[in-house]
């Protein structure tokens, strides 16, 4: 998925607040970068286009919120890039994540495996191996 600058800012700020309108990301913008209000309601709402962004309409504007967390966003674009080069009986993928982890620090790798665990005691149970 291709993002626009603008757009890239954008969803970086949803993931920091719990919503907002398009006024008050012109606010936020306009001290940083400037641009019109025009252009915030044009990128917001081509991010929900997208998919990237939630909204809602209260009164006469619409409050848009992050549709996905940074993580699983991240998640969606390595899977959309690497669908096209890994089969699901391949493990090149796995391999791929390996072969990354070899540049990650101890403190990195210990965070790394805590996460895995921590996404595995998520999981439903998948059968005990009795």
């Amino acid at each position: 998925m291709i993002l626009g600058e603008l757009e890239k800012l954008a969803l970086n700020y949803f993931w920091t607040v719990s919503g907002a309108d398009a006024k008050q990301v012109h606010e936020y913008f306009s001290e940083q970068r400037g641009g019109s209000l025009n252009t915030i309601q044009t990128t917001l709402d081509r991010l929900f286009k997208k998919g990237l962004l939630d909204r809602q309409k209260i009164g006469h504007a619409f409050h848009y919120s992050a549709a996905n967390s940074r993580k699983a966003f991240i998640g969606q674009l390595i899977l959309s890039v690497t669908q096209d080069f890994v089969s699901s009986d391949e493990d090149n993928l796995l391999a791929a994540f390996v072969s990354l982890s070899s540049d990650l620090d101890d403190q990195q790798l210990s965070e790394l495996e805590a996460t895995i665990r921590e996404y595995e005691s998520k999981k439903p149970d998948r059968g005990s191996k009795s």
